[in-house]
């Protein structure tokens, strides 16, 4: 899937917060860390898509199925915020992803003959290792 689009009324909330990390002095004046809050209902995923991007996202899901991603990696605002909802992207392209269902196989009677046989033969080398027996 290429880049998902991301409807506007998913997202809840977009804000600015202060943030730790890179900026100097001007980290401490100016907000630049964006927390984005998306309604991850209003996304429109196949049901498949929703439990993965459950798993994935974590417990960056809250009690109201909102999914919380924080940005503060670059000094401006602007920055983070293609930086969050690239992230975003990302999460809902991940979770389109359809795991590969596991095929069963059983072991051939060969495979098992032979490793009756290799704990067997561990077996003598165990018991040999014991003190000898006074027959």
């Amino acid at each position: 899937m290429a880049d998902p689009a991301i409807p506007e009324d998913a997202i809840v909330e977009e804000r600015f917060i202060a943030a730790s990390g890179p900026g100097g002095q001007n980290v401490n004046k100016v907000a630049t860390a964006v927390q984005m809050r998306v309604d991850i209902f209003r996304l429109g995923l196949p049901p498949y898509a929703y439990h993965r991007l459950k798993q994935l996202a974590g417990s960056r899901i809250n009690s109201a199925g909102e999914l919380v991603l924080t940005a503060r990696k670059f000094r401006t605002q602007e920055a983070n915020r293609a930086d969050v909802r690239e992230r975003l992207a990302d999460l809902i392209t991940r979770a389109h992803e359809r795991q590969a269902k596991r095929i069963k196989t059983k072991p051939s009677r060969t495979a098992k003959a032979k490793r009756v046989d290799a704990k067997k033969n561990r077996s003598r080398v165990k018991a040999a290792r014991g003190k000898p027996k006074l027959d």
